[in-house]
């Protein structure tokens, strides 16, 4: 079986080159499908959909009335074509992929700091200030804790890790010492 995420890239793709084209703006495209996406989380959702006893149209019906405030035309109509190919659960998927392409194209990366201590807001503030000249996008930050660093932080962006950590650091030693 394919991944869920190959499978959700086409679908991705195209909301998103519809959403490039709308005077509405990226952003408010975004909200929207996160508000799908959300609703596809629900257990009490992801059970009915797949009832055979439900036509498509019962389908899109039910899972567009549980979406608020209701969504565009556009949307309407993605969630019959989703309904209609038996994706409707992708949405997860496939708002993730649409929040990347969105970021790509607006010159922004996700940059996930892995901190030993919690880091308050202005220091998360001053590590992005000095993280964004290196990358050359401007940074999206999410912080979580992680004790088993010791100290300092572990940054990913994209593919690129930048590790200063106590932890990282101690490795690099023992790895020297032991050549």
């Amino acid at each position: 079986m394919a991944e869920l995420s190959t499978v959700a890239r086409p679908y991705s793709e195209a909301l998103f080159a519809v959403a490039k084209a709308d005077k509405g703006g990226l952003t408010a495209w975004a909200e929207q499908v996160q508000r799908l996406a959300y609703v596809a989380t629900q257990p009490d959702v992801r059970v009915a959909m797949p009832d055979p006893r439900l036509s498509d149209e019962q389908r899109a019906s039910i899972f567009l009335s549980m979406v608020q405030p209701a969504v565009d035309k556009y949307f309407e109509n993605f969630v019959a074509l989703l309904v209609s190919n038996d994706r409707l659960l992708l949405l997860p998927q496939i708002a993730e992929q649409f929040e990347a392409l969105k970021d790509t194209a607006e010159g922004v990366a996700q940059a996930n700091i892995t901190s030993a201590f919690p880091m308050s807001e202005d220091q998360v503030s001053q590590l992005i200030a000095l993280l964004e000249p290196k990358f050359g996008l401007k940074l999206k930050p999410h912080v979580t804790v992680d004790a088993a660093l010791i100290g300092g932080v572990r940054v990913q962006v994209g593919d690129q890790v930048l590790d200063t950590s106590v932890q990282a650091q101690l490795v690099r030693m023992r790895d020297t010492l032991a050549a």
